[in-house]
């Protein structure tokens, strides 16, 4: 009985030992993603705060992501500001938010202010998008511009002063402008597509980084023209009048799904958000991120925009796991990581670069 009871101990004591040396083992190994599963398998266990900020059309999107990811980590606090892409990256870059959402990409000058305080980041890719001019409902003499015509419009220092400029055949009565403020990268990447030149614009018209002061003001004035993201003229269509774009020698072109998904209309680009390396290690961060590019696709149709293909947020989410489980950057590549190779072209043609979306 006195063999029996003490090989009971001993067993108890074993199966001890072995059960803290198994948890000690697995904490050792640095397994964020045995970690993720078993904290995914209780989100009320998952506490955090996540901070972003950047475009205003990008924040539909993260904003949909944001409510639904919340609704299953609910004691995780995300707050969202929209202070446009080149403003969010300023609070990106000093570390004050953890993600930015942006409309075209990094910069060449922003990425230069981020490597001199060594902060890495990766470049996602969440969906389509297309720019989209518009005019009121009640405007009867345009349904649609050349790419001339609307340069000849937005031009710094342009002539444009009445309907007329534009069309002699449309009414002589003032044009009113409406359009993103330089901090928007809508504004970056419309002035370079259609001036030439990123941020090369006439400044004489109302200004906002938030694309819902816009719909507001050319939805309340029947002489109006103004510019922002697919997803607000989609929410807003009852209120406003979309323009085609006719480029050179081409049929004119209106902003659908189809056309914006194969690139066909003028002005149609990728939107993304950004992610710095240090609030990748953050629990809470890095599933708020892998939720969102798992749930991306049905979420950008929610808000009006176009989804990428199921392969590109399959190698966006890879990307991301292992941009997020990399350590240490002993090479320029690993430095650099996830941002746009495109930006390094930006000083050869002043800002920016050219985006197209990519094949599917």
């Amino acid at each position: 009985m006195r063999f029996l009871s003490l090989s009971f101990r001993q067993a108890s004591i074993l199966v001890a030992i072995l059960s803290v040396s198994w948890s000690v083992a697995l904490l050792a190994s640095g397994d964020k993603s045995a970690t993720q599963q078993a904290l995914q398998q209780k989100p009320a266990a998952l506490e955090g705060r996540i901070k972003i900020d950047g475009s205003s059309t990008v924040y539909p999107i993260t904003e949909a992501t944001a409510e639904e990811f919340q609704k299953t980590y609910k004691n995780i606090k995300i707050t969202i500001g929209v202070s446009g892409t080149g403003g969010g990256f300023k609070k990106f870059i000093a570390e004050e938010t953890d993600i930015n959402n942006a409309s075209r990409a990094i910069k060449a000058s922003e990425q230069t202010k981020a490597d001199q305080r060594q902060l890495r980041a990766c470049e996602l890719p969440v969906a389509y998008d297309g720019i989209s001019v518009v005019v009121h409902p009640q405007n009867n003499w345009v349904d649609s511009l050349t790419t001339e015509q609307l340069a000849k419009i937005w031009e710094p220092e342009s002539s444009v002063k009445l309907w007329s400029d534009i069309d002699p055949s449309w009414p002589k009565r003032a044009i009113k402008l409406y359009g993103p403020g330089a901090d928007s990268g809508t504004f970056d990447y419309f002035t370079e597509q259609v001036n030439g030149k990123s941020r090369a614009s006439r400044s004489d018209y109302t200004a906002s980084e938030d694309d819902s002061v816009l719909v507001k003001g050319v939805s309340k004035d029947k002489d109006s023209l103004g510019y922002f993201g697919f997803a607000y003229y989609e929410e807003n269509k009852d209120k406003l009048k979309v323009i085609a774009l006719q480029q050179k020698d081409q049929k004119a072109v209106a902003p659908t799904i189809q056309s914006i998904a194969d690139g066909t209309y003028f002005l149609a680009r990728p939107v993304f958000i950004y992610v710095s390396h240090g609030s990748a290690q953050k629990v809470a961060v890095k599933t708020f991120v892998e939720f969102y590019l798992n749930h991306a696709k049905n979420l950008a149709q929610d808000v009006g925009y176009i989804p990428l293909s199921d392969s590109a947020y399959g190698r966006a989410l890879t990307k991301f796991q292992q941009f997020a489980g990399h350590q240490t950057s002993s090479s320029k590549e690993e430095k650099t990581q996830g941002f746009a190779a495109k930006a390094s072209k930006e000083n050869q043609a002043g800002e920016g670069s050219k985006q197209k979306p990519a094949s599917q």
